[in-house]
């Protein structure tokens, strides 16, 4: 037989190299497998296969809000002050948006936003300034206090992510996000209700 120098097995660069990680890996399972397996016993008449991945988006969700909410609270943060501070973070300078721009992007009703503006503002993290391009109008501004906990919960919350994707290697994280994309992608790109 033929051996390949790198693999020492027959296969060429590459090729096997799933057989081999599959033959290598011992089969992994999870709670979900077990809801699955419960499921299809107790409901054969039922086609139970989106548990798959729905109940595994699901547990996964749960996961991550923890994560998030850990990685704010270490910042003196909750989830909504966070998402308010990082959607101006994002606009870059001046770091302003109006209210109205702010609850599109944080996906909150007006009363909502006007609330988290103000208790934002009390605490020295926002402020609020008249908007020159309309007399009645405000714009929302990032403080340099503001910015700073944004920056650093960030910083926090991305370690906290990339330790829930340690088990896949870049490409997996990839391929799963490529995947995601396509199955979120109609849900927005439908009008909000």
């Amino acid at each position: 037989m033929n051996r390949h120098p790198a693999h020492g097995d027959g296969t060429p660069d590459g090729a096997g190299a799933d057989a081999r990680a599959a033959h290598a890996a011992p089969l992994l399972r999870d709670e979900v497998d077990g809801i699955v397996a419960a499921w299809r016993a107790q409901r054969p008449d039922l086609d139970v296969e989106p548990l798959h991945v729905l109940s595994r988006i699901s547990r996964l969700a749960r996961h991550l809000d923890r994560a998030r909410r850990a990685a704010f609270a270490s910042h003196g943060l909750e989830s909504w002050e966070f998402d308010v501070l990082s959607a101006l973070r994002r606009q870059g300078p001046p770091y302003q948006m109006t209210p109205g721009a702010l609850l599109r992007a944080t996906l909150v009703t007006s009363g909502t936003m006007t609330n988290r503006i103000d208790r934002l503002a009390a605490a020295g993290l926002v402020r609020r300034q008249p908007d020159p391009r309309d007399k009645r109008g405000v714009l929302v501004t990032l403080t340099d206090q503001g910015m700073a906990k944004a920056d650093d919960a960030l910083a926090d919350l991305l370690g906290r992510e990339r330790n829930l994707l340690a088990a896949l290697d870049d490409g997996e994280r990839r391929v799963l996000a490529g995947l995601l994309r396509a199955l979120l992608a109609p849900f927005d790109a439908a009008p909000a209700e």
